[in-house]
């Protein structure tokens, strides 16, 4: 039989033992410090000079001191002297001077509630390796904080993708940004497979290129017509537009 506890190592009172007070008050001592643990501080190096009992803190790497060569462990002041534990993955504590709570795992303690570097966030759905993001719900507001608001998408290289994608059943059906160089172009796709560019505007020059501007089978004009309506003529091979009363060749 063990003479301590497998998980937390408290001190069993064994059979004829002498002074079985001491340990049971030793480990009346461990579970004080265990139970509901609160650390002051998981980064201070340099223990405090003028420790109260039952203070504790974890011992960072580097510690100097009464603590060091105690990283990783925590250090509580007991009885005039600091008895040091070590913690177990899982452990949960709260950190007076981070004013958070802290889980002990792989060797450190790291931060609950910190929102920075996490390997994804799923709002409402599941995120996944690529989808790091994913939210499922009726609407998305971005507003301003003051007097403006900008939503940015960023490319390593020319060459890459930087797009937002419109899809029907998960599959691609409308694509704007930049698709593989900076032009800035508008495509469409019937399936998600073929791709069909409508509107292409040029970085260096600015020019807009349409794909088609309307195509009219030969002979047809369009019913009806407004002002600045615009319509290529196969039947002639010719470009027209309509001034509100009549249909004029622009070339």
């Amino acid at each position: 039989m063990s003479d301590h506890s497998p998980r937390l190592s408290l001190p069993f009172i064994l059979p004829a033992q002498a002074q079985k007070h001491v340990t049971h008050n030793e480990a009346i001592e461990l579970l004080d410090l265990i139970v509901q643990l609160t650390l002051l501080s998981v980064s201070q190096v340099t223990p405090p000079a003028t420790p109260q009992e039952g203070q504790a803190w974890a011992v960072p790497s580097g510690a100097a001191g009464d603590w060091a060569g105690q990283d990783g462990l925590i250090a509580t002041w007991r009885g005039g002297g600091w008895l040091f534990v070590a913690p177990q993955d899982g452990w949960v504590a709260w950190v007076g001077d981070a004013a958070g709570v802290h889980v002990w795992s792989g060797g450190v303690w790291t931060a609950q509630g910190d929102l920075q570097n996490l390997p994804g966030i799923g709002i409402n759905s599941t995120a996944d390796p690529v989808n790091r993001l994913s939210l499922r719900a009726p609407a998305a507001l971005f507003d301003n904080e003051g007097a403006g608001h900008q939503i940015k998408i960023n490319k390593a290289t020319a060459a890459d993708t930087g797009a937002v994608l419109f899809q029907t059943g998960y599959g691609g059906r409308a694509e704007l940004g930049l698709a593989g160089n900076d032009d800035f172009s508008i495509k469409v796709s019937p399936d998600g497979a073929a791709w069909r560019p409508a509107i292409t505007i040029a970085a260096a020059t600015g020019r807009v290129q349409l794909t088609d501007v309307l195509q009219i089978v030969p002979s047809a004009v369009p019913a009806t017509a407004g002002a600045g309506d615009i319509y290529f003529d196969s039947a002639t091979a010719k470009l027209r537009c309509h001034d509100g009363a009549i249909w004029h060749d622009l070339f």
